[in-house]
């Protein structure tokens, strides 16, 4: 890991509503020009997802409706458990509800005694994920990973939702979370929030998670229906958890420095009998698996959909 200072962190941490203020702001300056610019016969267009994306060209396989169930436990310092079911409609499918295991900082519970909700903190909106944020410095070290998400409505034939806010998080390379493991207390890096676009679409900076004793390599989510909502786990529509790719996965622990404790856990576990995505079925894990372009020398691109009726 490594820490590095910088003023922006270091500011007064104003909460998000204090975050959707100035992108209000931004946003009325935006329109502003707009209007400027349409006078003069020009057009442009806005997006809501920092970074932007192409659209993922992961498919959910097999037409009509199907459904799963399954339990699971996430394993680590703590406990969770989850289960879920799974719609197919057409080329999309609603994600199975996974636990979001015991390391989720949103408010659902604390760590060292301490309630840990970092939805509430001012900075949480942000694309890229690799440094801590108001007031903790600090930056996760791994193989860089551009992560491209769609969300869908299953129930108007994979129709993109827009104004949707993903919290995303999972571990380090390491396979520690920032805020509950002993060592990264006061770190709160490989979390954020980005609200979709026009077409669905956010995206998110970040590394390729390591492998803990008793996982499969994965990362977590809660979709929420607006970035006013996102401040508290009770608001969620969804909470699931995505599948790295075991070729991927392979590659990245045997090849980049830091990885190293991953090889022998990956070598433990497979993802069918992983005790959160060992119970789905093979459609609703091929769907939970995002679909990675790049190389362990200049990191990776992964592309995946997430599907909910609304």
């Amino acid at each position: 890991m490594n820490h590095s200072h910088d003023a922006h962190d270091l500011a007064h941490d104003l909460g998000l509503q204090h975050d959707l203020q100035v992108m209000a702001r931004r946003l009325l300056d935006r329109r502003r020009m707009l209007g400027l610019m349409a006078s003069g016969g020009a057009a442009a267009l806005l997006s809501a997802c920092g970074g932007g994306g192409d659209s993922s060209d992961s498919t959910g396989t097999g037409t009509g409706t199907g459904t799963g169930t399954g339990t699971g436990t996430d394993t680590g310092t703590g406990t969770g458990t989850g289960t879920g079911t799974g719609t197919t409609t057409g080329t999309c499918m609603v994600d199975p509800t996974e636990t979001e295991g015991p390391y989720p900082a949103d408010g659902s519970n604390g760590s060292r005694g301490s309630l840990v909700n970092v939805l509430s903190q001012s900075g949480v909106v942000r694309s890229d994920l690799r440094s801590s944020f108001g007031g903790m410095s600090g930056t996760a070290a791994g193989l860089p990973l551009t992560l491209k998400i769609t969300l869908v409505n299953v129930s108007t034939n994979c129709s993109p939702l827009e104004g949707y806010a993903i919290y995303l998080w999972h571990c380090t390379r390491e396979g520690e979370y920032s805020l509950y493991s002993t060592d990264l207390l006061n770190q709160n890096f490989l979390r954020g929030v980005q609200a979709t676009d026009s077409n669905g679409e956010c995206t998110f900076v970040t590394i390729f998670p390591g492998c803990y004793d008793g996982r499969w390599p994965h990362m977590h989510f809660e979709v929420f229906r607006s970035l006013n909502t996102a401040g508290s786990y009770t608001n969620k529509l969804l909470t699931s958890q995505m599948a790295m790719p075991k070729d991927v996965a392979s590659a990245v622990y045997a090849g980049v420095s830091g990885y190293s404790a991953s090889v022998s856990n990956l070598s433990r576990v497979s993802v069918t009998s992983d005790n959160v995505f060992g119970d789905n079925t093979s459609e609703q894990i091929a769907w939970q698996t995002p679909t990675f372009t790049g190389d362990t020398t200049n990191g990776h691109t992964a592309t995946i959909s997430i599907g909910i009726a609304v």
